[in-house]
């Protein structure tokens, strides 16, 4: 963890010249886009995986059509499809996998008073008026919604909102997967959540420490535009 915390300041240290004050906010978000740089190759590969599972959508329904009354022949019908033309239908998660070990380093890091048995001097930084390892509880119990630590927090709301409906009206004019005629079971209500998912970012941005949520609306920022770069 000592290592991560010396990372991120030494980040600040560059960008302080810069950003002052708010130099530790900006590493996280240089921390974030460098993580983010890294998990790109898996992005992509997502998303060819992705435009191959579309594909692939005509044959499925196909199957199940032929296996209508044979559950099991279809799931193994199905999954030999995706091993014979080299398909994984996990690919989709590995971006956001890879992501999750960076999203908790940061967590903790700024959760503890302490850091390899030192004082940790991360929780001395802020981002404007709000201390990074604050909350939003801890800004309205402060100065309120519209102080200076609680206007960040609605800043930050703000621009989630904005990539929440940018991605709910990009999710809304995706064409749905063919079935044949047949119903998937979950699949008319995985359809009317998915667009919404983005939206639940507000809760996590909340209720973590500032520091990790402001990698949480720097990588979902970075996805938005990702996304739709490489599914266009």
């Amino acid at each position: 963890m000592s290592v991560f915390a010396d990372l991120v300041g030494h980040l600040a240290d560059l960008l302080n010249p810069l950003f002052g004050a708010s130099a530790a906010a900006a590493a996280i978000v240089l921390f974030t886009a460098l993580v983010r740089l890294l998990v790109h190759p898996l992005s992509r590969a997502s998303a060819r995986g992705q435009k191959a599972r579309t594909a692939l959508q005509p044959k499925i329904a196909e199957l199940r059509r032929k296996h209508a009354k044979h559950p099991e022949r279809l799931q193994k019908a199905v999954l030999e499809l995706h091993a014979e033309e080299k398909v994984s239908p996990l690919s989709g998660c590995l971006p956001s996998l890879f992501q999750l070990p960076a999203f908790f380093v940061l967590y903790h890091l700024f959760s503890n008073s302490s850091i390899g048995g030192a004082r940790n001097e991360l929780l001395d930084h802020q981002l404007l008026a709000a201390p990074l390892g604050g909350r939003w509880s801890d800004a309205l119990a402060g100065d309120g919604l519209v102080g200076g630590a609680g206007l960040v927090y609605l800043g930050l709301f703000a621009l989630v909102a904005v990539v929440a409906g940018f991605n709910y009206v990009r999710a809304k004019r995706m064409p749905l997967p063919a079935t044949g005629g047949q119903e998937v079971p979950g699949m008319g209500a995985l359809t009317k959540v998915m667009p919404f998912m983005s939206f639940f970012t507000l809760v996590t941005v909340a209720v973590v420490p500032l520091a990790a949520a402001l990698y949480v609306v720097t990588s979902s920022t970075w996805s938005a535009v990702e996304r739709a770069v490489l599914y266009k």
